[in-house]
């Protein structure tokens, strides 16, 4: 009688059971199964230039969330999941030579060095001890190998580029199916204690009611919130005209956090929208789903393309720009205390909630980069620390993007803060909610508080640079829209809801598709809050 075949699966940014290849796998090839999940301590150190946090409380808890869902998923199924505090090649080598039957280890490859640099160091130990080593790709809706490209240096550097020829040329293949048993562990085998937010160097975040993301981690709640945003509220219909949204947690899909740790596939959402538009409607709204993870997809396969050129101060570009390190700018611009608004209010979101809009996250990004020419990988790492749906692919790429030395076909774009306030914000509801101190302050008066006479701000319970900061800096270009507030506002009335689909100058072309014929604004889309994927870097 043959030994019995014991196979690891290494988890990572894959905690899913469904359209997960590496399960799928390891049921066809072994007798034993040991699913992994490593909490890596390098993980919970300081990010590489600025030293902050490299995992903020937010991320953290949903991380923990989902690991306890998967190790529940899996025991449903006969099998558990193995947790284990350390880096995953020492954790590997250590059960290689405690069980004595390990045939292979089985994970989903990454993108950036730090990940890749594991999976070097996997492979090293296993061809030592005689283990096989299977990999697979399982993070992008396209599979790297289906790229209708003959290398990845052949990715285009224009997204719609990149986009015209996927949707013409390349195919997203079938979601696999979900095991209903799993195989058992070895015996002998301890599943392992989950680690606490004091024993990772965090401390548990406190609910904040106005959040826009007040969801939990795992593949279980990432199921229900697509169930609830397709089929229950079919709230995805019209999620073009919603997703620039601030408030509340409908506006946009809030897929991101899910589809950062893997805890749910975009294969799978992929085949939901085609059902979805099959059985209910299909419109500009259900093709953007697509279009949004296919931005997503274009960040990994760029981070595959440029490797660590993605954390370069010069950017793909290579271009030479004379960034400040002003940590007197940057802490004002963090704490939310820059004076503006519209900025201010969207950093004490984050902080409080680890969450933050697409539009939000366009515009505070901006305002570093352009208006305080700030070191664009400050924002960066700020955003690796507190972000719930941090990737860093989708994160790097983004911060580049908007600093002008990524992949943008238009050179100095910059964001106007009070433009940007009055059109997606027009009565200032958002800025209030985030800034209490400014809650006296009716309509969008309170995005220019520095401009209101003595007595409308004494009225308002404001004292500038007491209860609130004047601006840290004022943009020239903003006083156009501060002289014609009330005009803005009359012509915000008159548009409606279709002024908050509005792209600042931003093109529009024809595109053909699987849904109907729509016209497209795609080159300014930077932050998909929709659909970010989380990993860690360097």
């Amino acid at each position: 009688m043959s030994a019995s075949r014991t196979v690891i699966c290494l988890l990572r940014n894959d905690l899913r059971l469904h359209d997960n290849e590496v399960f799928h796998w390891a049921q066809r090839n072994a007798d034993h199964i040991i699913p992994l999940y490593c909490f890596d301590p390098r993980h919970y150190q300081g990010t590489y230039h600025f030293n902050f946090p490299k995992t903020g409380p937010f991320r953290l808890r949903f991380l923990l969330d989902s690991v306890k869902d998967l190790r529940a998923t899996l025991k449903k199924r006969g099998s558990t999941l193995l947790v284990r505090q350390g880096k995953p090649e020492d954790v590997v080598s250590d059960l290689i030579q405690q069980l004595g039957s390990v045939t292979a280890v089985a994970f989903h490859e990454e993108v950036a060095s730090e990940e890749k640099s594991v999976e070097k160091k996997l492979k090293d130990i296993c061809c030592q001890n005689k283990v096989k080593v299977q990999t697979f790709w399982g993070s992008t809706l396209y599979h790297r190998d289906d790229l209708p490209f003959s290398h990845i240096r052949g990715l285009p550097d224009i997204y719609t580029q990149f986009r015209k020829v996927v949707e013409g040329q390349g195919r997203v293949r079938p979601v696999l199916s979900t095991p209903e048993q799993v195989k058992s562990f070895p015996l002998g085998l301890e599943e392992g204690t989950m680690p606490t937010f004091e024993g990772l160097g965090q401390t548990e975040p406190v609910e904040d009611c106005r959040s826009a993301f007040p969801c939990r981690g795992g593949e279980t709640e990432a199921l229900a919130r697509l169930k609830h945003y397709f089929w229950d509220t079919n709230a995805v219909a019209t999620y073009k005209e919603t997703r620039n949204g601030m408030l509340g947690v409908d506006y946009s899909t809030k897929f991101s956090p899910w589809l950062a740790l893997g805890c749910i596939s975009p294969r799978y959402i992929y085949e939901q929208i085609k059902k979805y538009e099959a059985e209910r409607t299909a419109n500009q709204s259900t093709y953007w789903v697509i279009f949004e993870l296919l931005w997503r997809d274009y960040f990994k396969f760029v981070g595959l393309k440029y490797g660590n050129r993605v954390f370069h101060m010069n950017g793909l570009q290579d271009k030479h720009v004379s960034w400040k390190t002003d940590m007197t700018l940057f802490n004002a611009w963090k704490e939310g205390r820059t004076g503006v608004p519209f900025v201010d209010a969207n950093m004490r979101e984050l902080a409080l909630t680890g969450f933050m809009s697409n539009r939000g996250r366009q515009n505070v990004a901006s305002f570093l980069t352009k208006d305080l020419g700030l070191d664009w990988r400050l924002g960066a790492e700020w955003f690796e620390y507190l972000l719930v749906d941090h990737d860093v692919c989708s994160n790097y790429g983004n911060w580049l993007y908007s600093a002008g030395i990524g992949n943008d076909p238009r050179e100095n774009r910059k964001f106007n803060m009070i433009k940007q306030g009055l059109d997606y914000d027009n009565n200032g509801d958002y800025v209030r909610q985030w800034v209490p101190e400014l809650r006296g302050i009716k309509g969008g008066d309170v995005h220019t508080p520095w401009t209101l006479s003595n007595s409308a701000l004494s009225h308002a319970q404001v004292s500038l640079n007491e209860t609130y900061p004047s601006p840290v800096i004022t943009a020239p270009e903003w006083s156009r829209y501060i002289n014609n507030k009330s005009v803005s506002r009359v012509h915000q009335q008159k548009e409606g809801r279709a002024h908050h689909t509005h792209q600042d100058n931003t093109k529009t072309e024809a595109l053909t598709s699987t849904s109907p014929r729509i016209r497209v604004s795609e080159e300014e889309v930077s932050w998909k809050s929709a659909f970010s994927a989380a990993g860690h870097h360097k």
